[in-house]
């Protein structure tokens, strides 16, 4: 599919070309008792008019215009061009007579350009304008450079214009198709939303709760869930691979969207959260090593909820687990026994990107840690350290 602004330019040459080639003939006969050898000029000029008219299909589209067919035009203007020492007087020509072709020898360069982009426009310009600096010889004078300066910069200009617009309709289409996938995969929600999900949900419990091989089919359906609401919310953007480095700032929901599973749920908002690629990857590693303390403590059944949040000033993820809860205390008595997962794999990973770290839990109720992250004091931390 061309853009839209392509077609009207490849209209517009084959009505220049035209137009141009019929005012280089007038021109020629207007001047043709004046001229040293007219006869010449006119084998040319006969020459130069069924070429333009037998090649108005060439001059249509880009697929048309080869380049073959660049290659011969702009060989006929320019043999044109200097043809005309042979054809006119050298008192005319230093007078500032046109040259045979006039300013047809424009739309082949501007062909140039409307096919290639500036770097084509700016080879066949400088050829055209090298033999007119020839065909005036001595008499080349500031009309001559100003003519020969104003097709430089018009064909670049245009050829430039013809490279950004290929761009913009790119760029276009691919958001216009990333558009009608995003209004799919909502359809698609909505009725997933309403029936295969909650069926899933359903057959996860009614699994748990009878227990052997039902069990295990509970734990199938759970892991198809989790797929599913990864697939509708878009959370399951494949993060970056080890040892790359991201482009631009990280979306969080990619670092933590690894970590879902039947038994993790996580919840982000329908678009980006977006974060420096050093403070992103470390809070995600502290968001693990909270699921880590979860598998550890409230044991390998326990379920987790991972809730992302993007406030206006900073971004909130809580992870809560439904295990029976940290002793009032035990987070004080494990760092003074060096056990330093909470105090520096989450709580030390926080403070050093500027946020903070804390803990609710009741005995029987389970533990919610909450991760905040202010986005004005986003910045790198290296610390580390095991499990409580």
């Amino acid at each position: 599919m061309r853009m839209s602004v392509e077609g009207p330019l490849w209209r517009a040459l084959v009505a220049y070309r035209v137009l141009t080639c019929g005012y280089a003939i007038a021109v020629f006969v207007y001047a043709y008792d004046d001229l040293k050898h007219p006869l010449i000029g006119g084998i040319y000029l006969t020459v130069l008019g069924v070429w333009t008219l037998a090649t108005l299909g060439r001059v249509r589209s880009a697929e048309r215009c080869t380049r073959g067919f660049l290659a011969i035009d702009l060989a006929l203007a320019l043999s044109g061009i200097l043809l005309t020492v042979v054809v006119d007087t050298h008192a005319r020509i230093e007078e500032g007579a046109f040259t045979l072709p006039s300013i047809w020898t424009a739309g082949s360069v501007l062909a140039f350009a409307v096919k290639g982009g500036w770097r084509w426009a700016a080879v066949a310009s400088s050829l055209v304008a090298l033999a007119d600096l020839v065909e005036r010889g001595s008499g080349a004078g500031r009309d001559t450079l100003r003519n020969v300066l104003l097709v430089w910069v018009a064909s670049i200009g245009i050829g430039y214009v013809v490279e950004v617009a290929r761009i913009s309709e790119r760029t276009l289409a691919r958001a216009l198709q990333i558009e009608a996938a995003t209004r799919e995969r909502e359809r698609l929600a909505r009725d997933i939303h309403d029936g295969v999900l909650q069926v899933l949900a359903m057959v996860q419990r009614r699994g748990d709760q009878a227990g052997g091989e039902a069990a295990e089919l509970g734990r199938m359906a759970g892991e198809q869930e989790v797929a599913l609401r990864g697939l509708i919310s878009g959370a399951s953007v494949p993060a970056p691979r080890a040892g790359e480095e991201p482009a631009g700032p990280a979306d969080l929901r990619a670092l933590l969207a690894p970590y879902a599973s039947a038994r993790v749920t996580l919840s982000a908002p329908g678009t980006p959260v977006p974060l420096d690629p050093a403070a992103g990857a470390e809070l995600a590693a502290a968001v693990g090593a909270a699921l880590d303390n979860v598998a550890v403590h409230a044991g390998q059944g326990a379920r987790a909820w991972i809730l992302v949040e993007d406030e206006p000033d900073a971004v909130l993820v809580t992870v809560r687990d439904d295990g029976p809860g940290i002793p009032e205390g035990r987070l004080d008595a494990a760092a003074a026994e060096g056990r330093l997962g909470a105090a520096q794999s989450i709580r030390g990973r926080l403070r050093d990107l500027g946020g903070s770290a804390q803990w609710l839990s009741l005995p029987g109720e389970g533990t919610e840690v909450e991760l905040r992250l202010p986005k004005a004091r986003q910045k790198a931390g290296t610390s580390g350290g095991g499990a409580v």
